[in-house]
Order: structure tokens, then C-alpha cells, then sequence
């Protein structure tokens, strides 16, 4: 009799949880969200986590804290939310870099981009753009090759951190054009950048909406875009495969929102539902293509794939330019 009422008395306890969910997700936000992004403030995952994040809270009626966590190529910011409880309260500002490259940069990844997140929405993408010291003898990403293939080994460039996207967009343009150049990598774009006005860095390829504020003011020369097709925003500069010669050359550097794995399904449809829509309306779209970001609305499932591929093509990259895990 003891060990039959234990086992109704578990059996009542596990039904009043399963019950009790579509409560938890039907009240859901009682209280405000963390959005935990795992960049220094300035740059596209910040920049974007502030736009939508600004809307998403006057959508459901709560704040929606931006939490910048940065280090480790995004993965410290990321790891943080994998492990987090998953009740929709604490949500990734999520990227290309953490999600999709960062599997072949670190040896001991804290974390599975697939198994330990739930996938919302992909919300917008950026190129990188090619820049450089406006006194570095360069004006085309063939300049730069032939330069590189004089001086082997003697041309640095910037990154905002190993393992991510303008890292990577490097080594991509190393391998194919079949060039040897230096990392330097800083602890975020802004960083990087400044290095680079300042003379101490000759190149970088950091995002355009991060560039794009230097180069209006001729602090910082814009050789190429990474993305198939010129931006709008500098339609006078060419696409690295334009530029270089390069055919197979392009990056796109996405960023979208994700919970914690195990967050309820009826959570994850509501932020995926209302995430679409905000990228769609006319002024948020505005203002991220203003910025040098083009909104990019996929739901959970499609954005779930996305990853996938992304993942599998940044491996083949990491391959290619025999990057080692860290």
C-alpha cells in the first residue's frame, strides 16, 4: 500500500507539471528577459540584440535586458544560456561565429550549438567588409594577394577574436587566393578597428555596420564587401570575388535568438511568432538597413537548419586552412 500510494502520489505529481506548462507559457513574461549576447556592446550582435530587443519588449509587455557577455569568440555569452533554466527568461543573441564556427575553433566547446539550444528566429544578416589603413598600399583585394605573395607572412590583420566571423572570412580569402597573413585577434570588432585607425594593424574584415560609421569619416578605407552582392550602402564598393578575382567567395554574418533546449515549445512559438514580425515592420527593417543589416526572417524550424549547414560549411573552411581547435 505504501509503495502503490508513492507511485500514484509521483504519477499525480508528474501530471500537475504537464499540466501546469501550458499555464507557465500561457502567463509567460511575468517578469523582464535577459538577452545575453556574447559580444562587447558596438557591434552587430549588439547592435541588433538593442534594435530588436527594444521591440520585442514593448510586444509582450516586459523589459528585455540586454546583457553583453563578452569573450571567447561569443562562446562565454552562449555557454551561459545553454546552461541556463529553460523557462524563456534568459535568451542568446546567437552568430554565425558562436553557433556555427565556434565547433571547429574550440577543442572543448562548454556546449552543442544543436543539442543545447532551442532555435527562435534567424533575424538579420550583415557582410564584413575589407578595410584598411587609409595609408596602406592597397586598393583591391588583388593588390592585397599580390602584396601578400611578396611578403609571405609579414601582413597582420585584426579580428574581434578567435573563431570569429571576420576571422574566419580571412582565412576563407587565405585559402583560396592561396596567401599567408597574420592574425592579431582582439577582444571584440571595436577594438580591432581602433587598432587598425591607429596604424598598429593594417587590415581587417570586421562587419559593416561596425565599419561603416569609420568609413563615412575616411578614418578607415573600404576595399571589399564578403556578401555575392554590393551593399547599397557603398554601392561604389565590389564584392570580394569582384575585387579579388574570386569566384567562390562569400560570407554572410547572421544573427537570430535561441533559448535554452527543453524551453516549451508554446515559449519558443510566441518569440519565434513575434521575432518575424518585428523584423518586417517598415521602421525596424529601416533601421537595420540603414546600418549595413539585412533583416532575414526565418522561424525555429528553419533557422534550426540553417545552422546545420552553416555548421558543416565553416568545418570544411576550418579544414581547408588547417586551423586547429584551441
Amino acid at each position: 500500500m505504501i509503495k502503490l500510494s508513492r507511485l500514484l502520489g509521483a504519477g499525480a505529481l508528474g501530471l500537475a507539471a504537464l499540466a501546469a506548462a501550458p499555464a507557465i507559457a500561457q502567463n509567460y513574461p511575468a517578469r523582464p528577459i535577459r538577452l545575453i549576447v556574447g559580444f562587447p556592446p558596438g557591434g552587430i550582435n549588439d547592435i541588433v540584440a538593442r534594435v530588436v530587443g527594444q521591440k520585442l519588449g514593448e510586444a509582450l509587455g516586459q523589459p528585455v535586458v540586454i546583457d553583453n557577455r563578452a569573450g571567447a569568440g561569443g562562446t562565454i555569452g552562449a555557454d551561459l544560456v545553454a546552461k541556463a533554466k529553460p523557462d524563456g527568461y534568459t535568451l542568446l543573441l546567437g552568430s554565425v561565429s558562436n553557433l556555427s564556427m565556434a565547433p571547429s575553433q574550440y577543442k572543448n566547446l562548454p556546449y552543442d550549438p544543436v543539442k543545447d539550444f532551442s532555435p527562435v528566429a534567424l533575424l538579420a544578416a550583415a557582410p564584413n567588409v575589407l578595410v584598411v589603413n587609409p595609408k596602406f598600399p592597397v586598393n583591391s583585394v588583388k593588390d592585397l594577394i599580390a602584396l601578400a605573395k611578396e611578403k609571405p607572412g609579414q601582413i597582420s590583420y585584426a579580428s574581434a577574436g578567435n573563431g570569429t566571423s571576420n576571422h574566419l572570412t580571412v582565412e576563407l580569402l587565405k585559402v583560396l587566393a592561396n596567401v599567408d597573413l597574420v592574425h592579431v585577434p582582439y577582444k571584440g570588432d571595436s577594438l580591432g578597428i581602433t587598432d587598425v585607425i591607429a596604424g598598429q594593424v593594417p587590415m581587417m574584415f570586421p562587419t559593416l555596420p561596425v565599419a561603416l560609421p569609420n568609413i563615412k569619416a575616411g578614418k578607415l578605407r573600404a576595399i571589399a564587401v564578403s556578401s555575392a552582392t554590393r551593399t547599397p550602402l557603398m554601392p561604389g564598393v565590389p564584392t570580394v570575388a569582384e575585387s579579388g578575382g574570386l569566384p567562390d567567395f562569400e560570407v554572410s554574418v547572421w544573427v537570430g535568438i535561441l533559448a535554452p533546449a527543453n524551453t516549451p515549445k508554446d515559449i519558443v512559438d510566441r518569440l519565434s511568432a513575434e521575432l518575424t514580425h518585428i523584423v518586417q515592420t517598415p521602421d525596424v527593417r529601416d533601421r537595420l538597413a540603414a546600418l549595413g543589416t539585412v533583416p532575414d526572417p526565418r522561424d525555429a524550424a528553419h533557422f534550426a537548419t540553417y545552422i546545420r549547414s552553416e555548421t558543416a560549411k565553416w568545418s570544411k573552411v576550418a579544414t581547408a586552412a588547417k586551423i586547429t581547435a584551441q
